[in-house]
């Protein structure tokens, strides 16, 4: 299983910042503005589980920026937010090589906007797709694991996670999922090789950093 936005792409926080630096000069204010602000906090949350649209969480953050003295525009403000995300190739070759060696595959991933899987022919790269924004449910809660092992019809003791936020790794481990905090493509696929008994460079990198 695998996130998307930190393991298929750059870091979020790094997109995060680079739309914080620019619609306010500091690259640290938007992401203590989600993370901070009650109204904004909640309205991600609810987002991430489907239950408002883009337009009503772009409206909560603009006012949570609004009350820290930037003034933004809300439309469009998650389309920015995600503008910094690009594919990380190696770990989609990772993906790819799993599904030739036989392993189901799956994207177990925090939603962040309509479009935020535009491009990326998802489809044809996972066996299995569990989007928080789909399922009502987002990570760290154990029962978006539950629903990947399920459609993949394998028991948590079978699966593995992939997840840069180690609270989601540790949410998955407390199901009874191996899991890999993802912190370079290189590390990474060196530790699925070696979870899987694969040889070195059976998933597309040798060397590991």
């Amino acid at each position: 299983m695998f996130d998307f936005g930190g393991v298929l792409t750059t870091s979020v926080f790094e997109s995060f910042a680079s739309c914080s630096r620019e619609i306010s000069g500091d690259p640290d204010l938007l992401l203590q503005v989600v993370a901070q602000d009650e109204a904004a906090s909640a309205a991600l949350v609810e987002h991430e589980c489907g239950r408002i649209e883009d337009e009503e969480f772009e409206a909560a953050v603009a006012r949570g920026l609004a009350a820290r003295g930037v003034q933004v525009e809300p439309h469009g403000l998650i389309v920015r937010m995600q503008r910094g995300l690009e594919r990380d190739v190696a770990m989609r070759t990772a993906v790819e090589r799993l599904r030739e060696h036989g392993v189901a595959v799956a994207l177990v991933s925090n939603s962040l906007g309509r479009d935020c899987y535009t491009g990326h022919d998802l489809d044809a790269l996972f066996d299995v797709q569990v989007i928080s924004g789909r399922e009502g449910v987002r990570k760290p809660s154990r029962a978006l694991y539950r629903i990947a092992c399920e459609r993949l019809d394998v028991s948590p003791g079978e699966a593995l996670m992939v997840d840069d936020l180690a609270i989601n790794v540790r949410a998955a481990h407390a199901l009874g999922l191996g899991g890999v905090v993802h912190r370079s493509a290189a590390r990474t696929v060196g530790q699925l090789a070696d979870l899987l008994g694969l040889p070195a460079g059976a998933l597309g990198c040798e060397t590991r950093s």
